[in-house]
């Protein structure tokens, strides 16, 4: 079962890359020099995009529930995932780097957003000067 789970190329992953691209962005795919090796790069705005999914990631929304059996494992792994996230945002962070994180509730799901005006929102994020860490998901702050 865990063989079929990608880290990359994922389907909201390649969902967020074509709507960016058709807008006439370029961007890089998992930069191995860069730390946590985000989804998309983007050097010329400075700004990397992560597509997390929110088990793999702690995201506390409807996609989310621990699981039953294994507990401690589980446990154990995903809040080495949420620590390691956490490194690699102060990493990027130092180097200059603006950061954006679409959690996959943002993209499917009941309380998924709107597609168009989720890129629209990524778009004027992209073209912003805003320094500090954006989050893209049904809800408003991160956790």
């Amino acid at each position: 079962m865990m063989s079929g789970i990608r880290n990359k190329n994922t389907q909201p992953e390649r969902l967020i890359r074509s709507q960016l691209f058709a807008r006439g962005y370029r961007y890089r795919l998992h930069a191995k020099g860069m730390a946590g090796k985000p989804d998309l790069v983007f050097p010329k705005y400075k700004a990397v995009i992560f597509v997390h999914g929110c088990f793999w990631h702690c995201h506390r929304c409807h996609l989310f529930k621990w699981p039953q059996t294994r507990s401690e494992f589980w446990q154990a792994k995903i809040s080495s995932n949420m620590e390691r996230d956490q490194l690699n945002r102060i990493r990027l962070e130092a180097d200059g780097w603006r950061i954006g994180v679409v959690w996959e509730c943002a993209l499917k799901g009941k309380f998924k957003l709107d597609l168009t005006a989720l890129i629209d929102q990524i778009d004027g994020w992209l073209r912003s000067n805003i320094i500090h860490s954006q989050w893209f998901s049904t809800q408003q702050e991160p956790l």
